[in-house]
């Protein structure tokens, strides 16, 4: 069974940084292209970075670009999403997902609960 479990969202201030992580099994974790997504509060998924299998290719939705970072751990099963210089149009739940989701994005079963990222004064 696929399970995905997201952790590290919190609240925090505008320009502030969080650490995303990711805990995934149930599927062979280093084979799989990896993305992250997100949710803005009455809004619909929005695509933020993916990253190959290997780690090497990562890609980012302009929005994120420069101030987000997507990383892996295949010996840990591990997905991260450093996010710095945050902003309050960041603030959503964040999902990670099985997949290369840069042109189209359709949460899946396997999805986790996500993480809720908050950034406000």
């Amino acid at each position: 069974e696929v399970r995905l479990v997201e952790s590290g969202g919190d609240l925090v201030q505008p320009g502030g940084s969080l650490r995303l992580s990711c805990e995934a099994s149930g599927f062979t974790f280093s084979r799989m292209i990896m993305s992250w997504v997100r949710q803005a509060p009455g809004k619909g998924l929005e695509w933020v970075s993916t990253i190959s299998n290997a780690g090497v290719a990562t890609y980012y939705a302009d929005s994120v670009k420069g101030r987000f970072t997507i990383s892996r751990d295949n010996a840990k099963n591990t997905l991260y999403l450093q996010m710095n210089s945050l902003r309050p149009e960041d603030t959503a739940v964040y999902y990670c997902a099985p997949g290369d989701l840069r042109y189209s994005v359709t949460k899946g079963d396997s999805w986790g609960q996500g993480t809720q990222v908050t950034v406000s004064s």
